[in-house]
């Protein structure tokens, strides 16, 4: 970044980035307001799951513990990915304010143009932090799920968002790909 005289590339990428973030948090309002549609329709829910050829015991009350548990789950979420929001924001004014190349004249200035383009590094490396976090809460959504059947399924789909969750985090082709140093330790 610091060799390109124009940021465009840069901030462009990131404002791209940030969309991704703002698609995520309307996700998790819509998912909130599902979330209270349900909890305003328990009985109707109650009677409909009922008719169900599986067996799901239930009471008013556990059920809307459980929907309250899901509204908790993607309020983090929302949260999260709002604050990602932010930090993008933050992230393309830090880019936007370091010296362009041309500008520098002096070796403090270089120094200088390095320590605003750090800044702006260790901002998106917060963000990214942020971002998956709001991700993880969807995606663990999912396996929360699997409580509104029965504990047993609640427990066996948290286990596997979890490996899924761990295989695709560290054990993926393209995390090989990222942490790879050199073009041949990819396999």
């Amino acid at each position: 970044m610091l060799e390109r005289p124009l940021r465009i590339v840069d901030v462009s990428i990131i404002n791209g980035l940030q969309q991704g973030a703002a698609f995520y948090a309307s996700f998790c309002i819509l998912a909130i307001g599902g979330c209270f549609a349900l909890l305003g329709a328990t009985d109707d829910v109650l009677q409909l799951l009922s008719s169900f050829p599986i067996d799901i015991q239930t009471n008013r009350e556990l059920w809307e513990i459980k929907i309250l548990g899901l509204t908790v789950i993607f309020a983090y979420s929302f949260f999260k990915f709002g604050w990602s929001y932010r930090l993008f924001m933050y992230c393309s004014i830090l880019v936007g304010g370091v010296t362009p190349i041309e500008d520098i004249k002096s070796e403090q200035q270089k120094k200088q143009a390095h320590l605003q383009a750090i800044k702006a590094a260790n901002i998106n490396a917060i963000n990214a932090r942020h971002f998956n976090a709001g991700q993880r809460g969807v995606f663990f959504s999912m396996g929360y799920l699997g409580w509104f059947v029965s504990p047993q399924s609640l427990i066996a789909e948290g286990a596997l968002t979890l490996l899924i969750l761990l295989r695709r985090q560290f054990f993926s082709n393209s995390r090989k790909i990222v942490a790879a140093h050199i073009t041949n330790e990819i396999d």
